[in-house]
């Protein structure tokens, strides 16, 4: 089931017909016979429906191979149709005034013009082109397009000005890089920058391959994004304001950092238990969230005061999405990720939870309706937890003990402690540190210590020394006689060379 971006129409698939209808008044708008249907998609205003079903070839009927439907909304006509045999792409993609459709072809990117899909109005030709993005922004139209490296070759990425694609000069940026078998593009809302976030599927160092984040602009400005620490990117998002962007990687705890535009550290969310980063449509509050095999926490930050809002934990979520308002969340626990404890729960950002559905059935999806831009304002943020008349889910009070280890508290550690954010490292001091944090800054206070006093030994046995070595004062014996030989003794050979 899928909205419209704008949630006047709803369409739906349940294995026998595909059926859009206005959310208005719940009038059927169209009916279409495609039963096999399993991906839906709108175009920006709601023009078009496109269907995609599993490529299958039909040996009686070789017209009906083709798998890739575009119908009209409005009568449900079809328009066209296509072959399309990889699922991974096979929406088409429309600019967000529908002048201009594209869709990846046998390593060509073929572009559509007015809504006239008989005619191919412009290709973009690049060897084994694997994946392209149209932005979303208006005229003019940008496209970045990837091709994967091969035979020592490094892969790379360039953006182009639709239509103008033929000459050395016609990309307005291109960025390369090596260790790259996949890569997944990320327009930010102006259309002015994409993030390219390239993977490998293995690596000699970790089972998860290596993983890169580079940044490129239409203006030409590229750059490798620094990252904190070691391990897989999880999850990258730009900000709706389309200045700055945050990503979440590194092995678990993981790392959660807000970078600008010039790919330079913002706010560093220090580490925790997390893998996915959302924002509301207002770019007021940013969700840092752990989902899938992890407890399901939840951190709710004020974007412009970079300060933590709110920790409730929804377990066993498979599903999130922010509601249209900016204040409101679902999650909830679908099929077939999890077929058991189905369900869905509405929060509030605060950390309140507003309401709960249970279903001893499997539940497969759970959506907020969109809403039109500008629809719901920006507003201000409160840290208080709204009042709630739902009974609150409860924490788990302490991690499970083995028999052995009951009545007294744990002496080892699975995981590493997780790191501050930046706002609280500066008032980080003695009486906020754990006992482990205390340690370890006093064995490197020590370290540091002992290096400074071996480098101070070490130039002071260096330092020049005078030929003749300095007469201690020495002891009278009594006898002036004895005393002048002592002194002309020493005057004459220095004391190492005395056998």
């Amino acid at each position: 089931m899928l909205f419209s971006e704008d949630g006047s129409l709803f369409a739906w698939c349940n294995g026998q017909s595909v059926k859009v209808a206005a959310t208005a008044d719940g009038h059927v708008i169209c009916h279409i016979d495609k039963p096999k249907t399993t991906y839906l998609h709108f175009s920006p205003r709601n023009t078009f429906l496109a269907t995609w079903e599993p490529y299958a070839v039909n040996k009686n009927d070789p017209g009906s191979s083709q798998n890739l439907n575009i119908w009209y909304v409005k009568t449900g006509q079809l328009v066209k149709t296509f072959i399309q045999k990889k699922q991974a792409t096979w929406e088409p993609q429309w600019s967000c005034d529908e002048e201009i459709c594209a869709r990846n072809v046998n390593n060509e990117v073929h572009f559509f013009e007015k809504n006239d899909f008989s005619t191919i109005a412009n290709k973009l030709q690049l060897q084994k082109v694997a994946d392209f993005e149209l932005s979303t922004s208006p005229s003019p139209y940008h496209v970045a397009a990837y091709v994967p490296g091969s035979k020592g070759q490094p892969s790379f990425i360039r953006i182009f000005r639709y239509p103008v694609f033929a000459g050395q000069s016609a990309a307005l940026a291109n960025k390369s890089f090596f260790k790259a078998d996949k890569a997944d593009i990320f327009w930010n809302g102006k259309g002015t920058a994409i993030l390219a976030h390239t993977a490998t599927e293995t690596s000699a160092g970790s089972y998860y391959g290596d993983s890169g984040l580079h940044y490129v602009g239409i203006d030409g400005e590229s750059s490798l994004v620094p990252l904190g620490k070691n391990g897989p990117i999880y999850c990258v998002e730009w900000s709706p304001s389309s200045i700055e962007f945050c990503v979440v990687y590194g092995y678990m705890p993981a790392k959660a950092t807000l970078y600008n535009l010039k790919c330079e550290p913002v706010f560093d969310f220090g580490t925790g238990p997390r893998n996915l980063v959302y924002y509301n449509e207002q770019g007021t509050i940013i969700c840092l969230a752990g989902f899938g095999n992890l407890r399901g926490n939840m951190e709710f930050w004020d974007t412009k005061q970079h300060k933590l809002i709110s920790q409730p934990q929804s377990g066993d979520t498979t599903y999130f999405q922010w509601c249209p308002d900016g204040e409101h969340i679902v999650t909830a626990t679908t099929s077939p990720r999890l077929r058991v404890g189905n369900g869905f729960r509405i929060w509030h950002y605060t950390g309140t939870m507003l309401h709960e559905e249970s279903y001893s059935t499997e539940l497969w999806e759970a959506l907020w309706q969109p809403a039109k831009k500008g629809v719901y304002p920006e507003k201000r943020v409160v840290y208080k937890p709204i009042e709630s008349k739902v009974e609150q889910p409860q924490a788990k009070v302490a991690a499970y003990r083995p028999p052995g280890a009951r009545g007294q508290s744990a002496s080892f550690k699975v995981h590493e402690a997780n790191e501050l954010p930046s706002n609280m490292k500066k008032a980080e001091g003695p009486e906020t540190m754990s006992k482990a944090a205390l340690k370890n800054k006093k064995k490197r206070e020590a370290a540091k210590a002992k290096a400074k006093h071996d480098q101070e030994v070490g130039h002071a046995e260096k330092s020049p020394t005078s030929k003749t070595p300095a007469t201690n004062s020495l002891v009278s014996t009594g006898d002036p006689d004895v005393d002048k030989k002592i002194k002309n003794l020493l005057h004459q050979r220095p004391l190492p060379q005395i056998a």
